[in-house]
């Protein structure tokens, strides 16, 4: 499965949206309706997700689905 389709699962299931509402260019506040609270949750379940580790300051710079999804293939590049 790939990091998008990991991500919007996230989503689906933190956000509780409809998975065809999310898109690579969705806001997680603006489109997808996460408030403060939601959004560190984010960060805590895609790091459970994809086990790794996000430097939260830098994580919650993080705006779009395309964000995520390049923020988290970078970190895991990095290992």
């Amino acid at each position: 499965m790939s990091t998008l389709e990991r991500i919007k699962n996230v989503c689906v299931e933190l956000l509780k949206v409809e998975a065809s509402r999310i898109q690579e260019d969705s806001r997680f506040v603006e489109d997808l309706g996460a408030d403060s609270m939601q959004s560190i949750e984010l960060v805590a379940a895609f790091e459970e997700e994809f086990d790794i580790e996000m430097d939260e300051d830098a994580a919650l710079g993080v705006k779009t689905v395309s964000d995520a999804v390049a923020f988290i293939d970078q970190v895991i590049a990095k290992g």
